[in-house]
Parts: structure tokens; C-alpha cells; sequence
């Protein structure tokens, strides 16, 4: 039997954390009457993306759009709940949930290619009507893209991370790292427990963010350009792959975080994880917690449906 842990991952929704594991998805939310609720998505078996995960550069893509078609019927359901005053609900389940959760899933997959052309296209344009002319090295022009990305990605979070809901937000992103970390460490899934855990963790989302940033910087040097349109064209054009690569390098930094020296490659994401997390309290922590435990309840119930002589099926 295996005793390392399963690499489980999450995301902070309003008002509440969702986690994903090997079978299920689960959101807890805290409602405005102080109740936790929960919604729970059950993976297909096999998954419809099948053999795809596991090819190298191709993985990072599939993971992507499908964490941002999932994402988004949480973030959907987070945000109906918790605005709904108690005794207020609707009796039944409206007859087009479905197509209402597909068409959710849609937008987030929709709004995750719109950003990200709009991330990609921005510091290119930018960078061409500022330097272009003045700095002739490709890998310096490269590199100042890079820092214009930067600068952009720091200034917008700093921005929105004034706000009283994203500071909420960024303390359940606290929880959801804190909940994995002490998962990962194997002590006790209690408040107090997980309280003693840091905030940061080398596999989150933000990590990925900064590491296309500076993929970008590298993959970009192998292709030159005639004009500012052309420099656009083939950022966009390179997007998957730099997706692509980002992911694998993701993957290489959390297998390294343990090793002295070699775990500073993961440090750009954990410093970017100083801004898009904040110190939960105990009662975040507490919807966290009701998420992570459900998700691995179902997790191991639907595994022993499935196989009944797996660890997961087992553990207790």
C-alpha cells in the first residue's frame, strides 16, 4: 500500500472552498444564515477526457479547460447560494439545471481564452510601441515583455485584492492551501491543526500564472518578428504550447519542493502567493475543512463502487 499522499486540489469560491479529487468535486459555502452547504459533482468513470492527461505538454491544456469548466459551476453555485435569504429557496430542482450548469461551464472556458489572448496580446502590443526601435536584442525584448506582463498581473491583483469580497476570496484560497498542507503532512484534519499550516503551496494556480510568464520569456526567443501585429500573431499562436510547458515545469517544481537548492525554482509562485492569499480564520477554515472531508467520503465511496481493493477504498 502506498503511503503518499493524493495530490489533491481546490479552489476558493465566494464564501467558501472547493475541492476536487480523484471521483468527486465538493463546494461547502458558508450562507448568510451561518449554515454550511455543500454541492458535490461526481466525476464520469472513465474520464471523458481519457488517455489525454496523461500525455506530456498536452495535459497541461486539457487540466486547464477543464478546471475552468468545472471551476465555473461552482463559482456559479457559491454565488446563487449564498445570496439566497433563508426562506427564500426555490422547491424542487428547476427542470433545465443541466443546461444551465453546461452553459456555465462554457462561459468559463470562453472567458478563460478571452483572458488569456488578452493577457498574451496586451504586453506584446505595449512592449513593440515602447521599445521597439530603441532595444534590438530579441532576448532583452523578451525579457521587458516579460516585465511588462509582470507588472500588469501584480498591479491588477493589488488592485482588486482591495476590495472586501477578493480579500475574502484570497482568506478561503489561505484555507484551501492550509486544508492541503495539512493533508499532505499527515496530522489530524483539525482547526487548530490546519490554523498551524502556511498559506502557500508550490501546485496552486497562481504558481502556473507567474511560471507562463517566464516560459513565455524562453519560448518566445526562438521566434522572430517583422512588426508589432506579427510579434501579436505569434503569441497567440504559441499560447498552447506555452500552456503546455508551464504545466510540466508546475509539476517538475513540486516534485523538487522537498530538495534543498532545487526548491527555489518554485519560489516566483509562492511569492505571487503572498498577494492572492490572506490568513483565514477559524471559521473559513471550518467551511474548508466540510468541503475536504465530504470530498474524500465521497471520494472513497465511489472508489470502493469501482474498486473495492484500491487504497483509497481502504483508508479509513
Amino acid at each position: 500500500m502506498s503511503n503518499k499522499p493524493i495530490a489533491y486540489g481546490g479552489q476558493a469560491v465566494v464564501e467558501g472552498v472547493m475541492f476536487g479529487g480523484q471521483r468527486s468535486q465538493v463546494t461547502a459555502i458558508r450562507r448568510k444564515n451561518g449554515e454550511i452547504e455543500t454541492f458535490e459533482v461526481t466525476k464520469p468513470v472513465p474520464s471523458s477526457w481519457g488517455g489525454l492527461k496523461k500525455i506530456p505538454l498536452i495535459r497541461g491544456i486539457v487540466v486547464l479547460v477543464e478546471a475552468s469548466a468545472s471551476g465555473s459551476r461552482h463559482l456559479q453555485f457559491a454565488t446563487e447560494r449564498y445570496e439566497v435569504e433563508p426562506g427564500e429557496e426555490e422547491a424542487g430542482t428547476p427542470p433545465s439545471r443541466l443546461q444551465m450548469m453546461l452553459g456555465v461551464a462554457a462561459v468559463g472556458v470562453l472567458s478563460l481564452i478571452l483572458g488569456k489572448a488578452l493577457f498574451t496580446a496586451l504586453p506584446a502590443f505595449l512592449a513593440s510601441m515602447l521599445f521597439d526601435g530603441i532595444v534590438t536584442n530579441l532576448i532583452l525584448q523578451n525579457l521587458i515583455e516579460g516585465g511588462i506582463k509582470t507588472l500588469l498581473l501584480l498591479g491588477y491583483l493589488f488592485a482588486i485584492s482591495q476590495t472586501p469580497m477578493v480579500k475574502r476570496l484570497f482568506q478561503y484560497h489561505g484555507a484551501e492551501h492550509k486544508v492541503i498542507n495539512a493533508y499532505e503532512s499527515g496530522v489530524e484534519l483539525t482547526i487548530e491543526n490546519v490554523q498551524k499550516q502556511s498559506t502557500l503551496h508550490y501546485r496552486c494556480g497562481s504558481s502556473f500564472i507567474i511560471l507562463t510568464i517566464l516560459v513565455g520569456v524562453v519560448v518566445y526567443s526562438f521566434f522572430s518578428y517583422d512588426n508589432v501585429w506579427d510579434r501579436i500573431l505569434i503569441r497567440l499562436a504559441l499560447i498552447p504550447v506555452v500552456v503546455g510547458l508551464s504545466y510540466e515545469v508546475l509539476r517538475i517544481t513540486n516534485a523538487l519542493r522537498d530538495i534543498p537548492l532545487l526548491n527555489t525554482l518554485g519560489y516566483p509562485g509562492l511569492w505571487l502567493q503572498k498577494l492572492t492569499t490572506r490568513e483565514p480564520d477559524d471559521h473559513q477554515v471550518e467551511v474548508a475543512l466540510a468541503a475536504f472531508h465530504r470530498m474524500y467520503e465521497l471520494d472513497r465511496e465511489l472508489t470502493a463502487k469501482q474498486h473495492p481493493s484500491s487504497d483509497l477504498a481502504r483508508s479509513g
